[in-house]
């Protein structure tokens, strides 16, 4: 895996990851460790990714790994440094109603947030069901459950107009 170029690959998938990271843990620091622990995974893995599934495919479930790891564990100290100075933020200026939906996400069981998380990625339920291990059919019901748990969670806010 050589020929990817690790800078190009941060730039297009953390601010991804740490959208699913902040769904996760609804904490912009926490997410922004996660971001970093994550990259330093792939770094670490680059060399050994052997094509089996999509790249994208592989990141999201080293940031998902994390992510669940992260719930389970205390903070880790990051001792190892990537090859290059990451951005100290990552994170997009983020209006009421988007952090009321990470807050509502995270609220969620751990499944769900991450389903949603992938969802809100934009990544096709096919592969969602690739990177959690579930089939596409369980996938497609959750998602539809899920909006709906999110749906009624605005309205009883007004989050709705």
């Amino acid at each position: 895996m050589s020929d990817i170029n690790f800078k190009e690959l941060y730039e297009k998938y953390a601010p991804q990851i740490y959208r699913i990271c902040l769904g996760y843990l609804n904490d912009t620091e926490q997410a922004q460790d996660l971001v970093q622990e994550t990259f330093i995974s792939i770094w670490k893995g680059l060399s050994s990714f052997k094509n089996q599934s999509k790249l994208s495919t592989w990141i999201f479930r080293i940031a998902t790994n994390n992510c669940l790891r992260h719930l389970e564990k205390s903070k880790r100290i990051l001792t190892t440094e990537l090859p290059f100075e990451i951005a100290e933020k990552v994170e997009p200026e983020i209006d009421d109603k988007v952090n009321f939906l990470y807050k509502c996400i995270s609220e969620l069981e751990e499944t769900d947030r991450l389903i949603i998380s992938l969802v809100l990625e934009d990544l096709s339920q096919a592969e969602i069901a690739n990177i959690i291990g579930l089939n596409v059919g369980y996938i497609r019901v959750k998602v539809h459950r899920i909006k709906e748990k999110l749906t009624a969670k605005f309205k009883r806010n007004g989050q709705f107009e």
